[in-house]
């Protein structure tokens, strides 16, 4: 099933939804653009084997393009009607490139300063942010997964957020964690928790859904209080469709969160990306 199938699915199942769901249409519509694949720089200059591609890498990137990506998820969002936003697309209002910079470091107080300056509030400022990067991330994917090497963190190889959901796939029951950003995918240790690290076994528990034929769990860290989807399948989902997943699990995000345990946002490593403008060329 495509990312725009599932999402058409899930609109049927939760019509009360289907607002964000037009919005999250738009972003994959961005996804799709390979012209990104050309802004994908060379590989960040990592200090250490714990450091994501991404780090410190140097970003060159066209203005405008991240004009036009910000431009077509604010008209969505205007439609909505939500209080707050009927200025959002315009350029006084949010700076792209700032936007863009700072959902690339995870950097949720630049965010948060950003949408003081404004009218749009802080929660939809850091949705539109991470909607805005996806396109690169999603092509910095692309360009680097044949050169994935093994990887024992619990953030993303490439861009260092934390996974969104994990995957036990195949009768092997290989174990993948999967990134809501980029969409990346890296295999993991099923006795670990992928936030803290610890493997003691008296901190690490799961939720078993009441529904004997669901095909996910809940995974639970006790020492952190972080918590981790776990969904049972024989392949992995495509990368332009794990953050359709993820909205289409959101019953168990409640679950864990009424039981006590927190989704951990954001990044897991400061990447300290630098972002530079694009020139225009002369003749």
């Amino acid at each position: 099933m495509s990312a725009h199938h599932a999402l058409e699915k899930l609109a049927h199942c939760r019509p009360e939804w289907k607002p964000w769901l037009t919005v999250l249409a738009a972003a994959l519509e961005n996804i799709d653009d390979h012209a990104w694949d050309a802004v994908v720089p060379s590989r960040g200059t990592q200090s250490g084997s714990d450091a994501p591609k991404l780090a410190n890498a140097e970003v060159c990137v066209d203005r405008d393009a991240l004009e036009r990506v910000y431009a077509s998820l604010a008209r969505v969002v205007e439609k909505l009607g939500a209080p707050g936003v009927a200025t959002l697309g315009t350029s006084t209002q949010v700076d792209a490139l700032e936007l863009f910079t700072a959902a690339l470091n995870h950097d949720s107080a630049k965010l948060a300063t950003l949408a003081s300056t404004t009218t749009v509030h802080s929660d939809m400022l850091h949705a539109l942010a991470a909607m805005v990067a996806m396109p690169f991330l999603h092509a910095c994917n692309r360009q680097w997964v044949e050169s994935q090497p093994a990887w024992s963190r619990g953030y993303c190889p490439v861009c260092g957020a934390w996974p969104a959901f994990a995957e036990v796939r195949g009768v092997e029951r290989s174990r993948y964690l999967r990134c809501g950003n980029c969409g990346g995918e890296w295999e993991a240790s099923c006795l670990s928790c992928a936030y803290c690290g610890t493997t003691d076994h008296d901190e690490l528990a799961s939720l078993v859904p009441e529904d004997k034929r669901s095909a996910a769990v809940i995974e639970v860290c006790r020492r952190c209080l972080g918590y981790l989807k776990v969904f049972t399948r024989l392949q992995g989902t495509e990368a332009s469709q794990v953050m359709v997943d993820d909205l289409a699990s959101a019953e168990l995000d409640v679950a864990a969160i009424e039981r006590g345990y927190k989704r951990v946002r954001g990044g897991g490593y400061a990447l300290e990306v630098q972002v530079a403008e694009k020139r225009a060329s002369r003749d």
